[in-house]
């Protein structure tokens, strides 16, 4: 099962800059979205084959997300059922017979880290709804998480430490995530790999200096770990200052 997920920077955006050429061919199982900056009724996209979910935030042109399945869910819920955090369409939970997928946008901390308490909030609260949904069944999170976890997932660790996604408090809650019991697929096949970024600045030349962060992820339930059969970042695939992330998940 091929899982694909994309920070778009607006899908509006991302639809003028052949977004349906590099769905198609990904052509993923399931197709994950975070910042579709969009209202109901904004966008008419759809793709043969595929159902879609969406959850939208209440202030226009800010946050959301999306999911595209051929696979037939057996649930979906938007939220993670906490007031503070469910009003930004920051998160869609999809249930299929073997798994559960949590497709994440997680808040940015902001310049200043004048966001970064309710970040800690957010963090603290997103890893007890997943732990509670890992007891019933395994789970997949993916999504831009917003962090950069280790030194090696960004091109300048030294002069970033105290940015926003790669603060110690940031760093710390990933750290706990991952100590709840689950597994930076990536990191999982690619302990190692220096140079691998899922985002970049639109200043400086950042892109083509492959001065970038990685941001992006597929965390999966330690249960799935032997399902682990591929985890790759399309670099190459343009349209936002995201690129794709991919989860091979075998049978």
């Amino acid at each position: 099962m091929k899982l694909i997920s994309w920070n778009v920077n607006g899908l509006r955006a991302a639809a003028g800059k052949g977004f349906a050429d590099a769905f198609r061919t990904l052509d993923a199982d399931v197709f994950c979205l975070q910042e579709t900056k969009l209202q109901a009724g904004q966008l008419d996209i759809a793709f043969d084959g595929y159902e879609s979910f969406w959850n939208y935030a209440e202030m226009k042109g800010y946050s959301g997300t999306a999911v595209f399945t051929r696979r037939p869910p057996l649930r979906v819920t938007y939220g993670m059922g906490v007031e503070e955090h469910d009003h930004e369409g920051r998160l869609i939970t999809v249930e299929f017979e073997d798994f559960i997928l949590v497709n994440a946008y997680v808040p940015n901390s902001q310049d200043g880290l004048k966001r970064l308490d309710y970040r800690m909030r957010w963090e603290d609260d997103l890893r007890g709804y997943l732990t509670e949904l890992d007891e019933a069944k395994p789970v997949v999170l993916c999504g831009d998480l917003n962090v950069a976890h280790q030194e090696i997932d960004l091109k300048n660790p030294k002069t970033n430490r105290a940015n926003a996604g790669f603060t110690d408090q940031e760093r710390e809650k990933m750290t706990a995530l991952l100590g709840a019991g689950f597994v930076d697929s990536f990191r999982f096949l690619h302990p190692d790999e220096a140079g691998a970024y899922s985002w970049w600045s639109y200043r400086f030349h950042a892109r083509q200096n492959n001065a970038g962060w990685r941001i992006d992820y597929f965390l999966v339930s330690e249960k799935l770990k032997s399902r682990i059969g591929g985890a790759s970042i399309h670099s190459a695939v343009e349209g936002s200052d995201h690129c794709p992330v991919e989860l091979i998940l075998s049978d």
